[in-house]
């Protein structure tokens, strides 16, 4: 069966600019996100390509990798989006290089729509069809936990991973929050065209 991507979208009451530094700040992002431990940026490149290096602790290993990232800010129908391309060379990591974008759309009582759609190759093969459903998983919970942050101001640090377990609490970041299906065939039909203008990260 083909892939279909990841594909996940969630509504935020919080403005754009709330939203956009929450999750394009190289300090704020792996605080919310499961998928990343630490991202460091390189100098700004003169043609609005933001490189960085990224990791990932897990028990005893940590993987990294490098990446690239361009954002727009100001598009003709009020949204804004951001393309990214990251690679690893790291035979433990279950993910290798993979391509993907976040979209930022306005809704009309305020809020914001944030949408990521996004595939990589897999590092584990056949493993992949267990890895890419918790893959999917960490994205939606990372998701409803950077709502709580940006909606209520309460740190993502308050809901570690383990908090997932507290099902008495009805305030914990959960992953059915989120949309899931992306609306067409692939999770990348939707993609912003920067992410063909960006090259594969050294």
């Amino acid at each position: 069966m083909a892939r279909r991507g990841i594909h996940v979208e969630i509504d935020i009451a919080a403005s754009m600019e709330r939203v956009w530094s929450l999750t394009q700040n190289p300090a704020s992002h792996p605080r919310w996100d499961l998928r990343f431990s630490a991202i460091t940026p390189a100098e700004p490149a003169p043609d609005d390509v933001q490189r960085f290096t990224y990791e990932r602790s897990v028990l005893f290993h940590t993987v990294e990798g490098t990446g690239v990232s361009l954002g727009e800010l100001i598009r003709p129908d009020g949204t804004r989006t951001s393309a990214l391309r990251f690679s690893t060379t790291d035979q433990l990591s279950p993910l290798r290089s993979g391509r993907g974008y976040w979209r930022y759309t306005p809704l009309p009582n305020g809020g914001i729509r944030f949408v990521t759609g996004y595939d990589y190759d897999p590092g584990w093969g056949p493993i992949d069809v267990i890895v890419r459903p918790m893959i999917g998983w960490a994205t939606a919970w990372s998701f409803d936990r950077l709502r709580i942050w940006a909606e209520t101001g309460i740190p993502p640090e308050r809901w570690p991973l383990s908090s997932v377990l507290a099902w008495w609490r009805t305030d914990r970041p959960r992953a059915a929050r989120c949309r899931r299906r992306p609306p067409t065939r692939h999770a990348l039909d939707s993609a912003p065209a920067t992410l063909a203008s960006l090259e594969e990260p050294s």
